[in-house]
């Protein structure tokens, strides 16, 4: 009696899923791409430059709401060919970890720092009229920030500081390294100097003090202060419910292999949404489309009165022409198999 081959195991194990987004050249709407056969088992604890580790998510899902539609022939309306409908696609899942770019991209709109307030300062919700930026001086890095012997005393150990030029009344995106916000007018702004430093990118928190320096715990995520930067303390990141100004940015999933094959879901555009998954199956002609209330926060048990609370964001997927055969996709799904595994 003959026994058929066991095949190896071909079912991919993991515990959570990770999260890393890239910035969008927004000027030319170039994304950043995550090649598979160039990247192999991507570094999951020190993530290539420019891609940034944003910690595990919770209650990731994805939605397809691409129809197709048939071309019907005949007397009897029989099905000839097939094409596809309208692209859509969408994700959801709770962020974990709170950070400056995780609200920023959960809110979905320009994200400001809190700005350490003079002490006159009349109250604003986003934050008043600020102490004056010190000047950051020529040798500066994005992990060492270089000020002078005279304002090293201003900041202290432990700070978060955000560096970047003043605003001189440019129009367009605007930040260092990474388009903050988007201005069309400098009167909508009031002119404000400090306006970039308001929504910058470019934040890090200071390690240690050296004598003309501040050293920085992280890298600054938009580089390498320019030449005329300001530098000043963040006292906390806030953002607002509405707001002109849209995300966009690259992202890779990773589901991380824990005895199986790893995959990995690569969006290289996405934009913030609040239409989920209900609005998804609610567009049909034959349907009105409704509108479901978005989530921003949800609590998450610890331990009873205890929770925590994590952020919750939800995403469109914008298209992306393919350069292998310029086809439009809006999603990359990768699987890496584990050693052995049958192929099918």
């Amino acid at each position: 009696m003959s026994t058929a081959p066991v095949r190896p195991a071909m079912v991919p194990v993991s515990r959570r899923v990770r999260a890393y987004f890239a910035p969008m050249n927004r000027v030319s709407g170039t994304p950043t791409l995550f090649d598979p056969g160039l990247s192999g088992l991507f570094p999951l604890d020190s993530p290539p430059a420019p891609w940034l580790d944003l910690g595990w998510i919770d209650n990731f899902q994805r939605f397809c709401g691409t129809g197709t539609e048939a071309m019907r022939t005949g007397v009897r309306g029989a099905p000839a060919m097939q094409m596809r409908g309208m692209l859509d696609a969408q994700i959801e899942f709770d962020f974990r970890e709170w950070g400056k770019l995780q609200m920023a991209l959960a809110a979905g709109s320009e994200h400001m720092n809190v700005l350490a307030c003079a002490a006159n300062a009349s109250p604003q919700p986003s934050g008043g009229t600020p102490v004056p930026a010190v000047a950051v001086l020529p040798g500066s890095t994005a992990s060492s920030i270089v000020v002078g012997a005279g304002a090293v005393s201003a900041f202290s150990a432990g700070n978060v500081i955000a560096v970047d030029n003043d605003y001189q009344q440019q129009t367009g995106y605007i930040g260092t390294g990474i388009a903050a916000a988007y201005v069309q007018d400098p009167g909508d702004v009031n002119r404000d100097p400090n306006y970039l430093r308001r929504v910058t990118f470019n934040v890090g928190r200071v390690a240690q003090l050296s004598a003309t320096a501040l050293l920085l715990a992280q890298p600054l995520l938009g580089g390498a202060p320019a030449a005329g930067a300001g530098v000043q303390v963040v006292i906390a990141f806030v953002d607002r419910e509405g707001g002109s100004f849209f995300q966009e940015w690259s992202a890779l999933f990773v589901a991380e292999e824990d005895g199986g094959g790893r995959v990995c879901f690569h969006y290289p555009r996405l934009s913030p949404t609040t239409s989920l998954e209900s609005s998804i199956t609610l567009n049909s002609a034959a349907q009105p489309k409704t509108s479901k209330a978005f989530t921003r926060e949800s609590q998450v048990e610890v331990a009873k009165p205890i929770h925590s609370l994590s952020l919750h964001a939800a995403f469109q997927a914008m298209p992306h022409q393919d350069e292998n055969d310029g086809q439009i996709a809006v999603c990359y799904r990768s699987y890496f198999p584990s050693g052995m595994a049958a192929v099918y």
